[in-house]
């Protein structure tokens, strides 16, 4: 009989060069059901809004998947539908909450929030924090980006823009897509999983983990390929203090590995 799949799972958050924390990470396994997740948030607003933001988002996260994983082992279509139903839970806990504040009140966060099970992984996105996959010693991003980079890197290619020139366009962090309290314009949430195998090294972000370039990201997992999850995120923090960025935002950094009890 083959042995189960486990998981090696690290988190790290910082606070970077920024006043407060507008980010929040949470993880969790559940033997019964051979499941885990990974979700980040990354909270806009300022003190007593974006971080309170980003903590409802993880808040509603864990109230579904919880609920979901802590039962018997659940069905495929009951994971898929769990993703967008913590999504919308966690839209209606930051409209309430901006409600209650009064008129003029506004606060968002992304949403990023991986869940396992044996060797699949299901991902709901809504924002720009990224979802790298590390496969065959090539990284890429498996998530969408709802900003504006994308359609800025496009005129790069269509030759409206320089590369320098949408590096450091003003509008390059807007957001396409957030979690606001209301209407939600871009959602990604395949329904196929992908599957993992022991080989590969997820990922997860927020936009301050992109301080440091997708290229040096692959240097310190082509470095680090071999060793445990806490160590390649500790690879990536030390690299972006390494940077000394005076304009360093908060990081999150989730790093998920596949083992073989």
């Amino acid at each position: 009989m083959l042995a189960q799949p486990a998981y090696d799972i690290a988190l790290i958050l910082d606070q970077g060069q920024r006043d407060t924390q507008e980010d929040a990470v949470a993880a969790r396994m559940f033997d019964s059901a051979n499941a885990g997740y990974v979700v980040v948030a990354d909270g806009m607003g300022g003190h007593a809004a974006g971080e309170v933001a980003s903590e409802l988002v993880i808040s509603a996260w864990r109230d579904v998947l919880d609920a979901e994983l802590e039962g018997s082992a659940p069905t495929e279509a009951a994971l898929i539908d769990a993703l967008p139903l913590a999504a919308m839970q966690a839209n209606t806990h930051i409209a309430n909450h901006s409600e209650e504040q009064g008129e003029g009140f506004n606060m968002g966060s992304t949403l990023l929030g991986v869940l396992l099970q044996d060797n699949r992984v299901f991902w709901i996105s809504i924002g720009d924090s990224p979802l790298y996959l590390f496969r065959d010693g090539i990284l890429r991003q498996i998530n969408e980006d709802h900003s504006m980079a994308p359609v800025l890197d496009a005129q790069v290619i269509a030759g409206a823009l320089t590369e320098a020139e949408a590096r450091v366009h003003p509008d390059r962090n807007q957001l396409t897509s957030v979690i606001m309290g209301g209407a939600i314009p871009k959602v990604d949430c395949p329904e196929e999983p992908l599957m993992l195998t022991a080989s590969d090294v997820l990922i997860l972000g927020s936009d301050g983990l992109q301080y440091i370039s997708n290229a040096e990201i692959q240097a310190i997992l082509h470095a680090n390929a071999h060793a445990w999850a806490q160590d390649i995120a500790d690879a990536l923090w030390r690299a972006l203090q390494a940077k000394g960025d005076p304009d360093q935002d908060n990081v999150s950094i989730g790093v998920v590995k596949l083992t073989k009890n």
